[in-house]
Parts: C-alpha cells; structure tokens; sequence
C-alpha cells in the first residue's frame, strides 16, 4: 500500500497529471537552470576557443570531485555538479526525468520543501560515489561527477513510495509498469552497473544509488523536513480542489448546526451532547471574532 492509497489520504489525489508544470514554480526554475548553463557553458567553451576534448569552463569549475570537494573544503561542489551536464543527451535524459516527475512531488512536498529535498538527494548521490570509492567499491582516481540524476532518481523512488500503482508507459520497450516495478527494475540495473561496471559508467549509477535511497528515506518519514502527517498530500491539490473542499465543509457545518437547533427546540438545551455543545460554542466564537 503506498501513501495515497491510506484512507486518511484518499480524498486528496494529484491536481493535475506528472509531468504538468502547472502549480510547480521550482520544477521550472530547475529545468531552465540546467538547460541554461548547459549552453552558456557551450557558449563560453567557444568562446574561449576550448578543446571539444577539454572540459568546458563552467562544468570544470563547479563539478564534484572527491579531492577537491573534501581536501579543499569545496563543500558547493555536492550542489553545483547537479546543474551541469556532459552532453546534448544527458541534459535531454535528466531534463525529461525533471520535467514527468519534479511537478508530482513538488506539489506533495510544498515547493520550498521540495527544493530541499531535491537537492539533499542530488548531494546525497555524490555522497554515496565518494564512500564507495574510498571503500573500494568504485575504482579510485579523481573522477568528476556532473548531472541532475541523482536527485531526480530521488523523485522517482518518492513517487514509488507515494503512488506505488501509478502505471508508467515506457518508449523502448515499449511497455507499461507500475511505479514500483520501474522503481526496483532501475535499483537493480544500477546495482548490476556498479558491480560490474558495464558502460563504465559504474560512478554515475553510484549517484543515483545514493539519490534513490536518501529519496526513500525522506518520503517515508517526511518529518525529517519537517512535513506532518496532515499536510502531508495538501500541496497535490488545486485551488479549485480546496474551494470545492470548504465549500462542502461550510454545507455540511450548516446542516449540523440545523439539526442542533432543531434538537434544541424538540428536547431542550440539556439533550445535546458534548461535541454537539463544543461545535456551538466554536461557531459562536467565530461569529464574535468576525464581528469585533
């Protein structure tokens, strides 16, 4: 059972569909950072006349490397490396994962929430690269780390844990999966890669390791951030959605405090309960508050 699915949770579903920018001003705000430095990179890069060999100015400076980023207190680079990217592909492959998966969780999460946790999980896929290296895991040498994907395999193993039979209809091959499956499919090929380092691309799938497990941590005991319980699906939900919601609230108040009254009249003061005395006594405090 996922979280949406609990019955205290089941009257506030998504307000609009993954991957819809409505409503998520963060999502946004990340993908056109990470398109825009990609390209000023380029366009800085030729400027400068720098070898398509060489790596580009921008992405130099601020990727994560183990040595600079502890031996030289370079504590930014855990957040800089998460903006820049390698190639035209890779910036296309995060950017689709930001786009179909940032505005779900940015919604459950409030968006400077979600900004937070986004990030923690991209540091955390540097994270969890550094500790296997220096346990040998990962072959040493002091090899850059670039990419959006470690935060974004966080989102995806969130929305796993929020909606885990959501259905996910893949390009190639072109199947459809649920949530979870695609979730521990990719957990699985990502072990598999840095075990073997297939694609010799065991440091990356280290990253998003690292992501995927600080992502699951989070949504599962969301107080870490400081999300209650209560407030846990209200970002999900549209304006209309909550008009709707207290409009419905306001009626069914309405009728309650009718059918007291009419109690009242029936049977006398002294009939009612004790809720059926506390709810009076909130509505009469409200109309004195409103009134004063």
């Amino acid at each position: 059972m996922g979280l949406a699915d609990r019955d205290y949770q089941r009257e506030t579903r998504y307000a609009a569909p993954p991957g819809h920018l409505w409503g998520a001003p963060a999502t946004k705000w990340l993908l056109g950072l990470c398109v825009g430095i990609y390209f000023a990179d380029m366009l800085l890069a030729g400027t400068l006349g720098i070898s398509a060999r060489d790596m580009p100015p921008i992405r130099r400076e601020f990727c994560f490397a183990i040595e600079s980023a502890f031996a030289k207190f370079r504590l930014w680079e855990f957040i800089t490396f998460q903006f820049l990217h390698a190639s035209i592909g890779h910036l296309l492959f995060n950017s689709i994962g930001l786009y179909f998966f940032g505005p779900m969780m940015e919604r459950w999460w409030g968006t400077r929430r979600f900004v937070a946790f986004y990030l923690l999980c991209g540091a955390a896929g540097a994270f969890f690269f550094s500790l296997l290296t220096v346990i040998g895991v990962l072959p040493h040498g002091d090899i850059p780390l670039v990419g959006a994907s470690a935060g974004i395999y966080g989102l995806l193993i969130g929305i796993a844990v929020i909606a885990p039979d959501a259905r996910v209809q893949l390009l190639f091959p072109p199947v459809e999966l649920s949530m979870r499956t695609f979730a521990l499919a990719l957990m699985g090929l990502a072990v598999l890669m840095i075990v073997t380092n297939w694609d010799h691309n065991a440091g990356g799938e280290a990253g998003h390791l690292g992501g995927a497990i600080l992502g699951f941590v989070l949504v599962r005991w969301p107080w870490l951030l400081g999300k209650g319980a209560r407030d846990r699906f209200r970002p999900l939900r549209s304006p209309a959605m909550r008009r709707r919601d207290e409009r419905s609230s306001d009626l069914a108040t309405t009728a309650e405090i009718d059918r007291i009254l009419d109690k009242i009249s029936h049977h006398g003061l002294h009939s009612l309960t004790a809720e059926e005395r506390a709810l009076l006594r909130s509505i009469s405090g409200k109309h004195e508050d409103s009134s004063s």
